[in-house]
């Protein structure tokens, strides 16, 4: 049976493996397209694919449903990846300004710990603001018509709606989260070690030709004629550090610390415990 690579549009890594002349050809991987990261999961869970990609937050969510995450690798920092805008004529000055505000994002995704994160600093919690769970085309335009007050936008919209001047960054991410692409699977889908460590191997193979070659990975990125939006696509792919790490117990702690946040802002129904002894489950 072939090796399955899941891959959604907002984990880049592996959404330019499943277009990367060659990328994976050692595994005779199959690349199995889907929309939405948040169903990593259960996809995992149904068979549908044998590793995936996402954010931080999925697989501690994975892992607090009952899930046996094992995590496989995970990408360099991203501190660009993420902001809480708002309207460029907007009166919030301050995460302070958020309080009992209407706030849109992919709830479940990073921008979750990353809004935990910053509302903690502002001695808030994330029953404080109204959350919209909403994707970032909806997002962007209730900005825009006014119907809500903020919304944490990450890469590509980030970078594209900063163009129009419409906007402007209320918070930037920056080092307050690890904000990192993690590659995980789960124990049902019994990959062998020689299997993570390949897995592992070829994302560090692909991030060394993507770092080599921004215009191709932009260009295969970019599904749009429009030359801003590949001038954008240029811009998030030469900015971003592609390097891969291999999952260690400093990995885990920072996962911990993660789900000890979401637990303190009630996010997880019970506290979640990672072995950061082990490098590879939880």
């Amino acid at each position: 049976m072939a090796f399955r690579i899941g891959h959604h549009p907002n984990n880049l890594h592996l959404r330019l493996a499943s277009l990367w002349p060659g990328a994976f050809a050692g595994m005779s991987a199959e690349f199995v397209g889907y929309i939405e990261g948040r169903d990593t999961a259960a996809k995992l869970a149904r068979g549908d694919f044998d590793v995936g990609g996402t954010g931080s937050t999925p697989p501690i969510l994975a892992a607090a449903s009952g899930l046996s995450v094992t995590y496989l690798a995970a990408s360099a920092p991203r501190p660009a990846n993420g902001a809480i805008l708002v309207s460029k004529t907007s009166d919030l000055e301050t995460i302070d300004d958020l309080k009992g505000k209407s706030v849109a994002l992919v709830d479940g995704s990073f921008l979750t710990y990353f809004l935990a994160r910053q509302l903690e600093e502002a001695g808030l919690k994330l029953p404080d603001i109204k959350r919209l769970d909403m994707t970032p085309e909806l997002s962007r335009d209730g900005l825009r018509s006014g119907q809500i007050s903020a919304w944490i936008a990450m890469a590509p919209h980030l970078e594209q709606s900063l163009v129009s001047g419409e906007f402007r960054v209320l918070a930037h991410c920056g080092n307050l989260i690890p904000n990192r692409s993690l590659f995980w699977t789960i124990g049902d889908r019994q990959l062998s070690e020689e299997m993570r460590s390949d897995f592992t191997g070829e994302l560090q193979r692909l991030g060394q030709e993507i770092t080599a070659d921004p215009e191709k990975a932009a260009a295969l990125l970019s599904v749009s004629s429009d030359e801003s939006v590949r001038r954008a696509w240029t811009r998030v792919v030469s900015e971003r550090n592609w390097q891969v790490i291999a999952a260690d117990a400093a990995l885990l702690r920072e996962q911990q610390a993660e789900a000890d946040t979401l637990f303190a802002h009630g996010d997880l129904p019970a506290r979640l415990t990672i072995d950061t002894a082990s490098d590879k489950e939880i």
